[in-house]
């Protein structure tokens, strides 16, 4: 197994648990290294469920998700969990001042061998052209796309190997918006060939700026598209 894939869905499936209905059947996905992957779909075609299905945050009925050739399970899960995070569009963040809520991330027993470095922090919020004194500030004062920034912080500060990014910047303004997206580039910049993201957008032109690839779910299959 070459070491660069990083994560690999085989033919993952998921039942609606009130009706069994299948929600996702047959789904298979490589990520390697390296990559940057648009994934777009009409609404309902199971966008969310799949990258929650990835992210090992909901079960899966049938098929295998392996991360770098391993099936993750028991002792696995938590690294697993430290090195694919899934981000949602719409940011849940602790109530308390933005600086604490990022150092909060390293108090979870997976992460406490990681410092937090505020001057990294300080750091991404110059080139985001955002003031220091966001940090000060509580989370529940925030704009939504302040929390959704904040989040994605809190995520890249970790140093993830995977990130699973679903709609991100769905009700953002362009300017915010923009921010993420730079946000996310210079984590992915950081480790090229070594990290990979998976980014949900409906915005083909997102989807060009993002990602090199393109892909469409549809009726449970994964479609490669032109960007």
């Amino acid at each position: 197994m070459p070491e660069h894939v990083l994560l690999e869905a085989h033919r993952i499936g998921r039942r609606a648990t009130a009706t069994g209905s299948w929600l996702l059947r047959g789904v298979s996905l490589r990520i390697r290294a390296g990559q940057r992957i648009a994934l777009a779909g009409l609404s309902g075609s199971g966008k969310t469920l799949l990258l929650r299905s990835l992210a090992r945050l909901d079960p899966i009925d049938e098929g295998q998700i392996l991360w770098r050739g391993r099936s993750i399970s028991g002792g696995r899960v938590p690294e697993f969990r430290r090195r694919v995070i899934y981000l949602h569009q719409r940011a849940t963040l602790i109530e308390s001042r933005v600086e604490d809520d990022l150092r909060a991330a390293f108090q979870l027993r997976v992460n406490r061998g990681q410092p937090f470095c505020l001057e990294t922090i300080l750091q991404w919020l110059q080139w985001l052209g955002r003031d220091a004194d966001l940090l000060q500030r509580r989370s529940g004062d925030l704009s939504g796309g302040e929390a959704q920034l904040v989040a994605i912080m809190r995520a890249v500060q970790l140093e993830p190997d995977l990130l699973l990014l679903d709609e991100p910047t769905a009700a953002l303004d362009p300017q915010t918006a923009e921010a993420v997206e730079r946000l996310v580039d210079i984590w992915f910049q950081q480790q090229p060939d070594h990290r990979a993201m998976v980014w949900v957008t409906h915005n083909p032109e997102q989807s060009r700026r993002v990602a090199g690839r393109r892909l469409t779910l549809q009726q449970g299959e994964l479609i490669e598209a032109d960007l």
